[in-house]
């Protein structure tokens, strides 16, 4: 009744298990071949054994195979003996009926001991010898059975074995003869205590050479996250994907719980509640009471703090502990210290089922006793713990100096994200201490450029402070913004505007990340409240800020851009925050390598980073790391950008810094699709999208994969990523603006809406565009142009081109050519513009070919070589054949290599229309087949045209001849044909179908990828 019924808590995407259905799968092809194989697999409940087994039958079944399974059955302490073979036996004699009874002939009395089907059971004589009967018998029934067909045996949950089952198995195990045959064990490896009578069993497996045994590992990650989308049918939350990974420590069936519970971050379901419980609640009171302890002092207690807590006698504690232990509820830590539960959903389960009473007064005395004896735990653990156990028990007055010292050490161990936290629930503690506790509380390290206030007591502002930079350091901005916003409610800016300055200018270099800060107009507001106040940090993050913003904002480098930043360093400088000059000198080397000193520029930006990492400047790690890689990439040395982006994900992972590994990602995607690895950009965007939490670095990954779709010719994929580019900020990130624009024109483009591409570009360049976005706007003005060339002769499209090309021209005029990447961009938008207007452009794609070939660019050569070797044609008619096949063969082997489908088409319809053969690089002479007229290849090229409404004129053009050639050919055709006119010959090809389809003209193609479009340099925090 409930067979077709499906759980929809089960993921359809099976994940994680690849590499053990591999070695299934290898096994059934050796039982195939007469090779008998057994699987024992083991894992912890929940692991996805029954679901591993029902994948791993089904394509058994899809190959041909008798499948049958059977389960051990739970009775206490010991199984239904021969239950599993029993069932066994039942599955196959409903499939296979009387060729089981057949293959079990003068045996029915004794196998009738398993199945009773098969007959009368006959009477014991010996039984030893009859035992050792049933199990040779039963051995050579599925031998026998499996002699001609493929034969698959499974039993479930061996861990509930009798010992009669457990003996026939090993009998079968080690007996087996060639045949057709593969049986599957399992086992649930978390029910295997010391004195589990299936321990010795399976050691005994190890010594057989016939068996293999396989552990199925808890799922990483990335597969729970995985699940997750397969359940829901979305990609989850990263901090979804991250809560359920934790909780469920990677067992598929809790993720499944978590999942469809409705609440994946907080709580447990009542039936998941339930199976954690049972094993606790079988344990005597006692022990409840010790695991109960246990349960509220962490993942893990050490067994000096739980004897202090728990306050009985050793003797006594030990031996409850054992039964915990025995009974699978708790372990030994790995450290032989203390204990844990062995699950921590376990763990959850316990705690959930405790009265708030008992959890209040278990937390009180795991704070008093940590108070007293501070050495029970690791001294790095100790005000962490004590803060946690204050705050649970209630005690606010005890709580808030604990949290704020567990705050220290967090940021101390650049924990930053805990920091922050802690950081806030001490904020929320605040008002419910009595005054005489705040008032002895002192700050104890000085903030970056933070003006801490002499000899005064700390207050809600400079726990703001930390809060505000804890944020940023943990690239949590938009807790950040909201601690900076609650501090300029509380300060009063007339009488401390050293501290109102400070909060401005966090709020400036955050505030674009976020959407709701204009930081032009914090800066301003900082300077003004600064203005006669002698020079401080402030000034100088004022400075510094300032000088980014405007490399952020200003069209084009002027003289005021860098003295603006080299004014910040020197003012960072004189009042020496080292941390300031870095971020100044970072600004400073951008600038430089934007204005063509790329030697000084690179230098400078590896000296920054080294000192940045050498000082543990994490706030300002993610932008010197996603700059120095990305100006790599722009001024054309990718491998070294490869190196430098590896190296920043190592210190992104170590630091936990989400948003620059998925800046990084970016980056890394940018170059990997210039350098012509494709498959690898794609894999870089899909893990960078998973690891950013802001809006912007996902955006960027959603459009860099519509660019890999561009060039691939997936327009859906195109349009997907433009959809979804819309919930950028493209106000605070005008890379995004530009690359939105782009993918918009190339995309018009190939759908003939020259208007709708005239739009997206007059949008784009309306609003002024940085210096350091100089790629973007190169590879914008190279898709415009393209589209423009592509355009020539499309119905509607010419009234306007006029106007478009001015725009072009007018805006490449401000584009810098002053590093070899932009000198070639350079010469591919003044080709594509010739070729709009209609001219010879062969020598500028020559130029523009040679000015690529040095560079690490595959599609954008083979691009320039496709182009060149058009424009040959083009003008010079048959006389550009031989110069243009070289070009065309190279960019045609380049194209196909990377998959660029639409450029290989393209090359491929222009080399049919020239008569060039791409295989050996010369002029096509083969030829045609024969038919019954005595055509020419080149013959039915001119009568394809012909049956197509052809002039001689258009002939000529089409197939790169000149109009008298087309006439002679078209006068053959017809003598060939026997026919008076061409309209006698166009009605005869198509009757005769004669000729293919006319080549369709080249649709128009997008640009590929640009070299290094480079994500927004966001200031961050020094």
């Amino acid at each position: 009744m409930l067979v077709d019924v499906e759980s929809s808590n089960v993921s359809p995407v099976f994940v994680g298990r690849g590499g053990e259905l591999a070695v299934l799968a290898d096994g059934l092809a050796r039982a195939r071949e007469g090779e008998p194989q057994v699987f024992v697999v083991g894992g912890d409940a929940g692991i996805g054994k029954t679901r591993l087994l029902e994948e791993f039958l089904a394509t058994a079944r899809a190959a041909g195979a008798v499948t049958a399974v059977g389960g051990c059955v739970e009775l206490g302490a010991d199984g239904l003996p021969f239950a599993p073979l029993a069932a066994v036996l039942r599955s196959l004699h409903r499939q296979l009926g009387p060729e089981l009874a057949e293959a079990a002939a003068g045996q029915e009395g004794v196998l009738a001991r398993i199945h009773p089907e098969l007959g009368r059971v006959a009477p014991v004589a010996d039984a030893q010898l009859e035992r050792v009967q049933l199990f040779e018998l039963t051995a050579r029934l599925l031998e026998r059975l499996a002699a001609e067909r493929l034969l698959v045996v499974a039993v479930e949950d061996l861990h509930w074995s009798d010992r009669s089952t457990r003996e026939l198995l090993g009998y079968l195990f080690r007996s087996f003869q060639p045949s057709r045959l593969l049986v599957l064990v399992t086992y649930r490896s978390d029910d295997i205590h010391r004195r589990h009578p299936l321990r010795p069993f399976l050691a005994e497996l190890d010594r057989v050479r016939t068996v293999r045994r396989i552990e199925l590992a808890r799922l990483t990650r990335e597969e729970v996250a995985a699940q997750i989308a397969g359940i829901t049918g979305t990609a989850p939350p990263p901090g979804t994907a991250r809560s359920v990974f934790e909780r469920s420590q990677g067992i598929p069936f809790f993720v499944e719980e978590l999942t469809t519970s409705g609440q994946p971050t907080a709580g447990l379901s009542a039936p998941l509640r339930e199976l954690l419980l049972v094993r606790v609640e079988a344990l005597d009171e006692d022990a409840q009471d010790v695991v109960r302890t246990v349960a509220e002092g962490g993942s893990s207690v050490e067994h000096g703090l739980l004897a202090a807590v728990a306050g009985r006698p050793e003797r006594e504690l030990l031996a409850l502990l054992r039964a915990a232990v025995d009974a699978n509820v708790l372990v030994a830590t790995s450290e032989g210290d203390g204990y844990r539960f062995r699950h921590a959903l376990m763990r959850d389960a316990v705690v959930d089922d405790l009265l708030p009473g008992e959890r209040t007064h278990l937390h009180r005395r795991f704070a008093e006793a940590l108070e007293r004896h501070p050495h029970l735990v690791p001294a790095e653990q100790h005000a962490a713990r004590l803060a946690s156990h204050w705050f649970q028990a209630g005690d606010h007055a005890r709580a808030l100096p604990a949290v704020l010292t567990a705050a220290v050490s967090a940021r101390r161990r650049y924990a930053y994200a805990e920091q922050l936290t802690l950081l806030e629930r001490a904020m929320t503690l605040w008002e419910s201490v009595p005054p005489e506790v705040r008032d002895g509380l002192r700050p104890v390290d000085r903030l970056t450029a933070y003006p801490v206030r002499e000899d005064q007591p700390l207050d809600e502002v400079d726990l703001l402070a930390e809060a505000t930079l804890a944020g940023v350091l943990s690239e949590q901005m938009g807790r950040a913004l909201a601690a900076s916003r609650r501090a300029l409610r509380t300060l009063d800016e007339a009488a401390e505007p050293l501290r109102a300055a400070w909060f401005l200018t966090y709020r400036a270099r955050i505030g674009d990340l976020v959407g709701q800060v204009d930081g032009q107009a914090e800066l301003e507001r900082a300077a003004e409240l600064l203005r006669g106040l002698p020079p401080s940090a402030v000034h100088a993050q004022v400075q510094a800020q300032a000088a980014a913003l405007r490399t952020m904002t200003s069209a084009a480098l002027s003289p005021g851009t860098f003295e603006a930043a080299e004014r910040a360093v020197s003012l960072a400088r004189l009042v020496g925050t080292k941390s300031t000059e870095l971020y100044a000198r970072m600004t400073l080397s951008c600038l430089r390598t934007d204005a063509g000193d790329i030697e000084g520029g690179l230098t400078e930006m590896a000296a920054v980073l080294d000192e940045v990492v050498a000082r543990h400047e994490t706030g300002q790690l993610g932008r010197t790391l996603v700059n120095f890689a990305a100006t790599l990439a722009e001024v054309g040395d990718l491998e070294r950008g490869l190196e430098i982006t590896a190296r920043g994900m190592d210190l992104a992972d170590r630091y936990d810094l989400a948003d620059t590994r998925g800046w990084l990602g970016t980056n890394k995607a940018y170059m990997l699709l210039n350098l012509g690895r494709w498959d690898e950009a794609a894999a870089t965007l899909t893990a960078a999208r998973q690891q950013a939490r802001s809006v912007n670095p996902r955006v960027w990954t959603t459009l860099m994969a519509g660019r890999l779709a561009l060039l691939r010719g997936d327009l859906d994929g195109v349009r997907t990523a433009l959809a979804n580019g819309q919930d950028a900020r493209l106000d605070s990130d005008r890379g995004l603006a530009l690359e939105l624009a782009r993918l918009e024109i190339a995309l018009a483009s190939e759908e003939g809406d020259l208007d709708r591409a005239r739009e997206a570009f007059h949008r784009a360049v309306d609003a002024p565009i940085p210096a350091f976005v100089s790629s973007l706007r190169w590879e914008l003005l190279f898709t415009a142009a393209g589209a423009e060339a592509d355009g020539r002769g499309l119905p509607g499209a010419e009234p306007g081109r006029p106007a478009a090309l001015r725009e072009i021209r007018h805006a490449l005029q401000s584009a810098p050519r002053n590093v070899p990447l932009r000198r070639a961009f350079g010469h591919l938008v003044d080709a594509e513009l010739i070729s709009a207007d209609g001219g010879d452009s062969a020598a500028r794609w020559a130029e523009a070919v040679s000015a690529l070939e040095p560079l690490e660019l595959p599609y954008h050569l083979a691009w320039a070589r496709y182009r060149w070797a058009e424009a040959l044609l083009t003008t010079e008619g048959a006389a550009g054949r031989e110069p243009a096949s070289e070009p065309l063969r190279r960019a045609h082997a380049v194209a196909a290599a990377l998959g660029a489908a639409p450029l290989r088409e393209r090359i491929e319809r222009l080399a049919v229309r020239a008569g060039l053969d791409l295989a050996e690089g010369r002029t096509a002479s083969a030829p045609p087949p024969a038919d019954p007229f005595g055509l020419t290849r080149r013959e039915r090229e001119v009568l394809a045209l012909v049956a197509a409404g052809r002039s001689n004129r258009q002939i000529a053009q089409e197939l790169f001849i000149s109009p008298k050639t087309a006439s002679v050919h078209v006068s053959n055709i017809l003598a060939k044909l026997a026919v008076s006119g061409r309209g006698e010959a166009a009605a005869l090809a198509h009757r005769l179908r004669l000729v293919p389809a006319v080549p369709a003209a080249p649709p128009p193609e997008a640009a590929g990828p640009s070299p290094a479009s480079r994500p927004a340099r966001t200031p961050q925090a020094p």
